[in-house]
Protein backbone atom coordinates (compact mmCIF):
# COMPACT_ATOMS: atom_id res chain seq x y z
CA UNK A 1 0.00 0.00 0.00
CA UNK A 2 1.05 3.32 -1.31
CA UNK A 3 0.88 5.79 2.02
CA UNK A 4 1.47 9.67 1.10
CA UNK A 5 1.30 13.39 3.21
CA UNK A 6 0.71 16.18 1.09
CA UNK A 7 0.12 19.79 2.31
CA UNK A 8 -3.44 20.75 2.00
CA UNK A 9 -3.97 22.69 -1.20
CA UNK A 10 -0.64 21.50 -2.45
CA UNK A 11 -1.53 18.55 -4.38
CA UNK A 12 -4.60 20.51 -5.97
CA UNK A 13 -2.49 23.35 -7.11
CA UNK A 14 0.75 20.60 -8.62
CA UNK A 15 -2.58 18.83 -10.61
CA UNK A 16 -3.93 22.50 -11.87
CA UNK A 17 -0.32 23.43 -12.73
CA UNK A 18 0.39 20.27 -14.55
CA UNK A 19 -3.08 20.29 -16.45
CA UNK A 20 -2.44 24.15 -17.38
CA UNK A 21 1.14 23.69 -18.47
CA UNK A 22 -0.49 21.26 -21.43
CA UNK A 23 -2.10 24.20 -22.91
CA UNK A 24 0.09 27.38 -22.19
CA UNK A 25 3.05 28.66 -20.52
CA UNK A 26 1.06 31.41 -19.16
CA UNK A 27 0.60 31.73 -15.18
CA UNK A 28 -2.56 30.49 -13.55
CA UNK A 29 -1.90 33.02 -10.94
CA UNK A 30 0.24 35.79 -10.71
CA UNK A 31 1.69 34.95 -7.20
CA UNK A 32 3.30 32.21 -9.23
CA UNK A 33 5.81 34.81 -10.82
CA UNK A 34 6.62 34.97 -7.00
CA UNK A 35 10.41 33.68 -5.85
CA UNK A 36 10.12 31.28 -2.93
CA UNK A 37 13.02 29.20 -1.38
CA UNK A 38 11.87 26.02 -2.31
CA UNK A 39 8.57 23.95 -3.95
CA UNK A 40 7.34 23.69 -0.24
CA UNK A 41 7.14 27.41 0.42
CA UNK A 42 6.33 28.26 -3.24
CA UNK A 43 2.90 26.12 -2.76
CA UNK A 44 2.64 27.21 1.14
CA UNK A 45 2.56 30.57 0.10
CA UNK A 46 0.15 29.80 -2.73
CA UNK A 47 -2.15 27.93 -0.55
CA UNK A 48 -2.51 30.86 2.42
CA UNK A 49 -5.52 31.48 3.61
CA UNK A 50 -5.10 35.66 2.88
CA UNK A 51 -4.41 34.91 -0.37
CA UNK A 52 -7.93 34.25 -0.98
CA UNK A 53 -9.41 35.56 2.23
CA UNK A 54 -6.70 38.65 2.77
CA UNK A 55 -6.15 39.75 6.08
CA UNK A 56 -8.10 40.17 9.34
CA UNK A 57 -10.19 37.84 11.53
CA UNK A 58 -12.19 35.75 8.82
CA UNK A 59 -8.35 34.60 7.06
CA UNK A 60 -7.19 33.87 10.61
CA UNK A 61 -10.34 31.55 11.03
CA UNK A 62 -9.54 30.60 7.58
CA UNK A 63 -6.22 29.46 8.38
CA UNK A 64 -7.17 27.62 11.57
CA UNK A 65 -9.95 25.41 9.56
CA UNK A 66 -7.76 24.75 6.90
CA UNK A 67 -5.10 23.22 9.43
CA UNK A 68 -7.86 20.20 10.25
CA UNK A 69 -7.36 18.95 6.20
CA UNK A 70 -4.70 16.78 5.13
CA UNK A 71 -4.10 15.10 1.94
CA UNK A 72 -3.06 11.74 0.84
CA UNK A 73 -1.97 9.13 -1.62
CA UNK A 74 -3.31 5.89 -0.13
CA UNK A 75 -3.46 2.89 -2.64
CA UNK A 76 -3.35 4.90 -5.58
CA UNK A 77 -5.78 7.55 -4.59
CA UNK A 78 -5.61 11.09 -3.68
CA UNK A 79 -8.05 11.51 -0.50
CA UNK A 80 -8.22 15.00 1.38
CA UNK A 81 -9.26 13.59 5.25
CA UNK A 82 -11.27 15.84 7.74
CA UNK A 83 -10.54 16.11 11.33
CA UNK A 84 -12.69 13.64 12.74
CA UNK A 85 -15.20 14.45 15.54
CA UNK A 86 -14.00 12.86 18.97
CA UNK A 87 -15.26 13.43 22.41
CA UNK A 88 -14.67 12.07 25.49
CA UNK A 89 -17.48 9.03 26.16
CA UNK A 90 -19.09 9.31 23.35
CA UNK A 91 -21.03 6.29 22.80
CA UNK A 92 -20.29 4.40 26.34
CA UNK A 93 -23.79 3.98 27.40
CA UNK A 94 -23.97 0.59 26.47
CA UNK A 95 -19.89 -0.20 26.19
CA UNK A 96 -20.00 -0.83 30.28
CA UNK A 97 -17.24 0.98 31.05
CA UNK A 98 -16.12 4.82 29.51
CA UNK A 99 -14.65 5.57 26.18
CA UNK A 100 -11.89 8.22 27.04
CA UNK A 101 -10.26 9.53 23.52
CA UNK A 102 -6.56 10.84 23.41
CA UNK A 103 -6.43 14.57 24.31
CA UNK A 104 -9.99 14.57 25.09
CA UNK A 105 -11.13 15.69 22.22
CA UNK A 106 -8.82 19.48 22.50
CA UNK A 107 -5.98 18.62 20.93
CA UNK A 108 -4.95 21.27 18.65
CA UNK A 109 -5.05 19.26 14.80
CA UNK A 110 -0.99 19.12 14.32
CA UNK A 111 -0.55 17.05 17.26
CA UNK A 112 -3.70 15.21 15.86
CA UNK A 113 -2.24 15.01 12.25
CA UNK A 114 1.01 13.17 13.95
CA UNK A 115 -0.95 10.55 15.09
CA UNK A 116 -3.43 9.95 12.12
CA UNK A 117 0.13 9.90 10.00
CA UNK A 118 1.69 6.88 12.79
CA UNK A 119 -1.76 4.97 12.23
CA UNK A 120 -2.56 5.17 8.62
CA UNK A 121 1.23 3.68 8.22
CA UNK A 122 0.60 1.09 10.36
CA UNK A 123 0.11 -2.64 9.28
CA UNK A 124 -3.28 -2.60 11.07
CA UNK A 125 -4.39 0.03 8.47
CA UNK A 126 -3.05 -1.62 5.82
CA UNK A 127 -4.84 -4.36 6.62
CA UNK A 128 -8.20 -3.06 6.84
CA UNK A 129 -7.29 -1.38 2.99
CA UNK A 130 -6.96 -4.71 1.77
CA UNK A 131 -10.06 -5.77 3.50
CA UNK A 132 -11.90 -3.43 2.34
CA UNK A 133 -10.47 -3.96 -1.29
CA UNK A 134 -11.11 -7.72 -1.89
CA UNK A 135 -14.53 -7.72 -3.88
CA UNK A 136 -16.47 -9.00 -1.18
CA UNK A 137 -19.53 -7.81 0.44
CA UNK A 138 -19.00 -7.47 4.13
CA UNK A 139 -19.58 -6.13 7.53
CA UNK A 140 -17.58 -4.19 9.18
CA UNK A 141 -18.17 -4.24 13.29
CA UNK A 142 -15.54 -1.34 14.80
CA UNK A 143 -15.37 -1.96 18.72
CA UNK A 144 -14.71 0.95 20.37
CA UNK A 145 -13.78 -0.50 23.89
CA UNK A 146 -10.95 -2.17 22.75
CA UNK A 147 -10.06 -0.16 19.62
CA UNK A 148 -10.35 -3.17 17.38
CA UNK A 149 -12.43 -4.06 13.85
CA UNK A 150 -13.35 -7.28 12.88
CA UNK A 151 -15.20 -8.44 9.81
CA UNK A 152 -18.42 -10.88 8.88
CA UNK A 153 -19.94 -12.24 5.96
CA UNK A 154 -23.02 -13.75 7.43
CA UNK A 155 -25.34 -13.42 4.56
CA UNK A 156 -28.42 -13.19 7.12
CA UNK A 157 -27.21 -9.94 8.85
CA UNK A 158 -25.72 -8.40 5.78
CA UNK A 159 -29.35 -9.04 4.47
CA UNK A 160 -30.94 -7.64 7.49
CA UNK A 161 -29.01 -4.79 6.97
CA UNK A 162 -29.88 -4.25 3.31
CA UNK A 163 -33.48 -3.97 4.45
CA UNK A 164 -32.85 -1.47 6.58
CA UNK A 165 -32.22 -3.36 9.96
CA UNK A 166 -29.37 -2.16 11.63
CA UNK A 167 -27.02 -4.64 14.01
CA UNK A 168 -24.58 -2.36 15.15
CA UNK A 169 -24.77 -0.88 18.86
CA UNK A 170 -23.74 2.48 19.88
CA UNK A 171 -20.60 1.36 21.09
CA UNK A 172 -19.95 -0.99 18.06
CA UNK A 173 -21.13 0.61 14.81
CA UNK A 174 -21.25 -1.47 12.09
CA UNK A 175 -20.48 -0.78 8.06
CA UNK A 176 -21.47 -2.58 5.05
CA UNK A 177 -18.33 -2.73 2.80
CA UNK A 178 -18.90 -4.19 -0.84
CA UNK A 179 -15.23 -4.76 -0.82
CA UNK A 180 -15.00 -1.99 -3.74
CA UNK A 181 -11.78 0.00 -1.98
CA UNK A 182 -11.16 2.53 0.22
CA UNK A 183 -12.84 5.99 0.43
CA UNK A 184 -12.77 9.18 2.69
CA UNK A 185 -15.56 7.73 4.62
CA UNK A 186 -14.28 4.35 5.60
CA UNK A 187 -11.06 6.28 6.44
CA UNK A 188 -12.42 8.32 8.41
CA UNK A 189 -14.61 4.87 9.97
CA UNK A 190 -11.17 3.78 10.99
CA UNK A 191 -9.76 7.06 12.71
CA UNK A 192 -13.29 7.36 14.91
CA UNK A 193 -13.70 3.44 15.81
CA UNK A 194 -9.72 2.53 16.18
CA UNK A 195 -7.27 5.02 16.59
CA UNK A 196 -9.89 7.53 18.70
CA UNK A 197 -8.61 10.60 17.10
CA UNK A 198 -10.19 13.66 16.64
CA UNK A 199 -11.61 17.25 18.17
CA UNK A 200 -15.19 17.81 19.26
CA UNK A 201 -17.36 20.85 18.57
CA UNK A 202 -15.75 23.13 21.38
CA UNK A 203 -12.50 21.88 21.29
CA UNK A 204 -12.05 23.03 17.74
CA UNK A 205 -14.12 26.22 18.25
CA UNK A 206 -11.65 26.62 21.19
CA UNK A 207 -8.66 26.37 18.86
CA UNK A 208 -10.41 28.63 16.16
CA UNK A 209 -10.71 31.83 19.25
CA UNK A 210 -6.56 30.82 20.48
CA UNK A 211 -5.69 31.06 16.49
CA UNK A 212 -7.29 34.52 16.56
CA UNK A 213 -6.01 35.60 19.99
CA UNK A 214 -2.55 34.66 18.94
CA UNK A 215 -3.11 36.58 15.31
CA UNK A 216 -3.79 39.69 17.95
CA UNK A 217 -1.05 39.27 20.27
CA UNK A 218 -2.77 37.56 23.06
CA UNK A 219 -2.56 33.94 24.85
CA UNK A 220 -5.94 33.16 25.34
CA UNK A 221 -4.61 29.95 27.11
CA UNK A 222 -2.91 32.18 29.47
CA UNK A 223 -5.80 34.66 29.78
CA UNK A 224 -8.35 32.52 31.09
CA UNK A 225 -6.44 29.76 32.79
CA UNK A 226 -7.56 30.80 35.99
CA UNK A 227 -11.21 31.18 34.83
CA UNK A 228 -11.09 27.57 33.81
CA UNK A 229 -9.94 26.25 36.81
CA UNK A 230 -6.41 24.43 34.66
CA UNK A 231 -3.11 24.15 36.51
CA UNK A 232 -1.14 25.88 33.32
CA UNK A 233 -2.16 27.74 30.23
CA UNK A 234 -1.13 24.41 28.76
CA UNK A 235 -3.94 22.92 29.77
CA UNK A 236 -6.29 25.50 29.27
CA UNK A 237 -7.94 23.79 26.35
CA UNK A 238 -8.53 20.64 28.62
CA UNK A 239 -10.88 22.53 30.15
CA UNK A 240 -12.73 23.91 27.53
CA UNK A 241 -16.72 22.39 27.00
CA UNK A 242 -19.91 23.68 25.73
CA UNK A 243 -20.50 24.75 29.13
CA UNK A 244 -18.17 27.63 28.55
CA UNK A 245 -20.56 28.89 25.72
CA UNK A 246 -23.18 29.15 28.32
CA UNK A 247 -24.69 33.08 27.97
CA UNK A 248 -24.13 33.76 31.83
CA UNK A 249 -20.27 32.96 31.19
CA UNK A 250 -19.18 36.53 32.13
CA UNK A 251 -16.62 36.66 30.04
CA UNK A 252 -18.99 36.29 27.08
CA UNK A 253 -21.03 39.08 25.50
CA UNK A 254 -24.86 37.91 24.19
CA UNK A 255 -25.32 39.13 21.11
CA UNK A 256 -29.20 39.74 19.44
CA UNK A 257 -28.99 36.95 16.80
CA UNK A 258 -29.96 39.84 14.14
CA UNK A 259 -28.40 38.88 10.63
CA UNK A 260 -26.87 42.55 10.72
CA UNK A 261 -25.52 42.29 13.88
CA UNK A 262 -23.27 39.30 13.62
CA UNK A 263 -19.41 39.02 12.89
CA UNK A 264 -16.72 37.20 12.03
CA UNK A 265 -15.68 35.19 15.56
CA UNK A 266 -19.14 34.80 16.65
CA UNK A 267 -20.23 31.68 18.06
CA UNK A 268 -23.35 30.10 17.75
CA UNK A 269 -25.05 27.45 20.58
CA UNK A 270 -27.58 25.19 20.31
CA UNK A 271 -29.41 23.92 23.41
CA UNK A 272 -31.01 20.76 24.58
CA UNK A 273 -34.14 20.37 25.85
CA UNK A 274 -33.22 20.78 29.35
CA UNK A 275 -31.49 24.57 27.89
CA UNK A 276 -28.14 23.21 28.48
CA UNK A 277 -25.48 24.12 25.78
CA UNK A 278 -24.78 20.45 23.51
CA UNK A 279 -23.24 22.12 20.34
CA UNK A 280 -21.03 25.07 19.23
CA UNK A 281 -20.23 26.70 16.17
CA UNK A 282 -18.11 29.56 15.07
CA UNK A 283 -19.01 31.92 12.36
CA UNK A 284 -16.16 32.81 9.49
CA UNK A 285 -17.68 35.45 7.54
CA UNK A 286 -20.58 37.21 7.09
CA UNK A 287 -21.86 38.32 3.43
CA UNK A 288 -24.67 41.21 3.58
CA UNK A 289 -24.87 41.71 0.38
CA UNK A 290 -24.91 38.50 -1.35
CA UNK A 291 -27.34 36.77 1.84
CA UNK A 292 -24.78 34.30 2.65
CA UNK A 293 -22.84 33.39 6.33
CA UNK A 294 -20.30 30.35 6.59
CA UNK A 295 -19.67 29.06 9.91
CA UNK A 296 -17.02 26.39 10.67
CA UNK A 297 -17.40 23.24 12.80
CA UNK A 298 -16.78 19.74 14.34
CA UNK A 299 -19.88 16.73 15.14
CA UNK A 300 -20.49 13.80 13.37
CA UNK A 301 -24.79 14.22 13.20
CA UNK A 302 -23.81 14.72 9.78
CA UNK A 303 -23.70 13.67 6.30
CA UNK A 304 -21.08 10.99 5.79
CA UNK A 305 -18.52 13.20 3.44
CA UNK A 306 -19.26 16.17 6.12
CA UNK A 307 -18.59 14.08 9.59
CA UNK A 308 -15.90 15.94 11.71
CA UNK A 309 -14.37 19.60 10.98
CA UNK A 310 -16.53 21.22 8.26
CA UNK A 311 -17.93 23.92 6.83
CA UNK A 312 -21.82 25.14 7.20
CA UNK A 313 -23.55 27.73 4.86
CA UNK A 314 -26.51 29.98 5.74
CA UNK A 315 -28.37 31.65 2.67
CA UNK A 316 -31.07 34.69 3.75
CA UNK A 317 -32.44 37.43 1.87
CA UNK A 318 -30.00 40.39 1.75
CA UNK A 319 -33.04 42.82 1.67
CA UNK A 320 -33.94 41.85 4.88
CA UNK A 321 -30.16 41.60 7.55
CA UNK A 322 -32.37 42.55 10.12
CA UNK A 323 -34.36 38.96 10.25
CA UNK A 324 -33.49 36.30 13.54
CA UNK A 325 -31.20 33.13 12.81
CA UNK A 326 -34.84 31.72 14.00
CA UNK A 327 -36.49 32.88 11.51
CA UNK A 328 -37.92 29.93 9.25
CA UNK A 329 -37.17 31.81 5.71
CA UNK A 330 -33.68 31.36 6.88
CA UNK A 331 -32.21 28.68 4.38
CA UNK A 332 -29.61 26.61 6.88
CA UNK A 333 -28.17 24.19 4.31
CA UNK A 334 -25.72 22.01 6.62
CA UNK A 335 -27.89 18.59 7.18
CA UNK A 336 -27.86 16.93 10.26
CA UNK A 337 -27.55 12.77 9.96
CA UNK A 338 -26.46 9.84 11.94
CA UNK A 339 -22.87 9.13 11.99
CA UNK A 340 -22.99 5.90 10.46
CA UNK A 341 -24.98 4.76 7.62
CA UNK A 342 -28.35 2.61 9.17
CA UNK A 343 -28.10 4.12 12.43
CA UNK A 344 -30.89 5.57 13.88
CA UNK A 345 -31.75 9.23 12.92
CA UNK A 346 -31.04 12.28 14.64
CA UNK A 347 -33.72 14.72 15.90
CA UNK A 348 -33.13 17.65 13.78
CA UNK A 349 -32.86 17.24 10.02
CA UNK A 350 -30.60 20.65 9.52
CA UNK A 351 -28.84 23.03 12.06
CA UNK A 352 -31.56 25.76 11.32
CA UNK A 353 -33.93 22.98 12.93
CA UNK A 354 -31.90 22.54 15.75
CA UNK A 355 -31.02 26.12 16.36
CA UNK A 356 -34.74 26.96 16.55
CA UNK A 357 -35.83 23.75 18.90
CA UNK A 358 -36.16 24.33 22.45
CA UNK A 359 -38.08 28.05 22.46
CA UNK A 360 -39.40 27.26 25.58
CA UNK A 361 -35.69 27.43 27.49
CA UNK A 362 -34.77 30.20 25.07
CA UNK A 363 -33.60 27.80 21.53
CA UNK A 364 -30.20 28.78 20.08
CA UNK A 365 -28.70 31.39 20.63
CA UNK A 366 -24.97 34.11 19.49
CA UNK A 367 -22.33 34.78 21.79
CA UNK A 368 -18.63 36.68 21.44
CA UNK A 369 -15.84 36.36 23.68
CA UNK A 370 -15.53 39.75 25.36
CA UNK A 371 -11.74 39.34 24.82
CA UNK A 372 -11.25 39.59 21.26
CA UNK A 373 -13.52 42.53 20.62
CA UNK A 374 -10.58 44.78 20.52
CA UNK A 375 -8.60 43.06 17.76
CA UNK A 376 -11.46 44.28 15.76
CA UNK A 377 -9.91 47.71 15.61
CA UNK A 378 -6.30 46.64 15.99
CA UNK A 379 -3.81 44.44 12.95
CA UNK A 380 -4.18 40.75 12.74
CA UNK A 381 -1.05 38.75 11.47
CA UNK A 382 -3.95 36.48 9.44
CA UNK A 383 -0.56 34.10 8.49
CA UNK A 384 0.47 33.25 12.07
CA UNK A 385 -0.20 30.87 14.56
Amino acid sequence: MLLTRLPLLALSLLLLLSAVSGFSQTPVDSRLDSPASNDTDFLAAFSSASAEWGSGIPAVIEQAFRECFRTYIINGKILTLHLPFSENNERSALAGTTLAVPGGGKSNPAGLWDQIDVLLASDDFKKYVDELSNGHEELVVFDLRTRTWSTSRDWFTIGQMKAGTYPGLPHEPTILSKGSGIATPSIYNYLYGVGRLGIDCSGFVWYVLTSIATAGGLDLNRALSHYLGASSPDMAPQYIGTWFFDSRNKNLEIVKDEIRNLRPADIFVFRGPDGATTHSAIIQSIDLANGAIRYVQSTDDAEQDDRGVHESLINFDPAHPEMSLKDPRIIWHQRRTAPFVGEAGVDFWDDGQRYRAFPDVGGGFVVRLKLLQKLFDAPIKSGTR
